[in-house]
C-alpha cells in the first residue's frame, strides 16, 4: 500500500475556495481504480491548515492518478491560492493488525 500525506495552509479569503476544490478532488480521486480512500481534513489547532491523507493500493494505481489531467490542475490551483507551497510525502507501507502490538 502506498500512503500519501499533503497540505496545504489557506487564509480567511482564499479557505472557502481551497476547501471546495480540495473535497471535489478527493471524491473524484475516490473513483479512480487502486484508490483505497483519500480525503482532506481541517486541523483542529488552525483552521487554516488543510491536511490530505490517502491511501493506494500501489505505486502503479498513484502514477496514474498523478496523470489524470484533474489532479495536476487541482494541484495548480491550489498552489496559486495558498499561503505556502504545499507538502507531500509519500510512504510505501505495509498493513499491521493492531492486535500484534498489544503485550501479551
Amino acid at each position: 500500500m502506498i500512503i500519501v500525506i499533503g497540505s496545504i495552509v489557506t487564509n480567511d479569503q482564499n479557505r472557502e475556495e481551497i476547501l471546495a476544490q480540495s473535497i471535489a478532488h478527493c471524491r473524484r480521486s475516490r473513483t479512480e481504480p487502486g484508490c483505497i480512500s483519500h480525503q482532506v481534513h481541517q486541523d483542529c489547532e488552525s483552521d487554516g491548515h488543510l491536511v490530505f491523507v490517502e491511501k493506494w493500493a500501489d505505486r502503479e494505481s498513484l502514477l496514474k492518478h498523478f496523470a489524470v489531467p484533474e489532479s495536476g490542475a487541482f494541484l495548480r490551483d491550489v498552489s496559486a491560492l495558498a499561503d505556502e507551497k504545499p507538502e507531500l510525502e509519500i510512504y510505501g507501507a505495509e498493513e499491521i493488525d493492531p492486535a500484534n502490538l498489544v503485550p501479551q
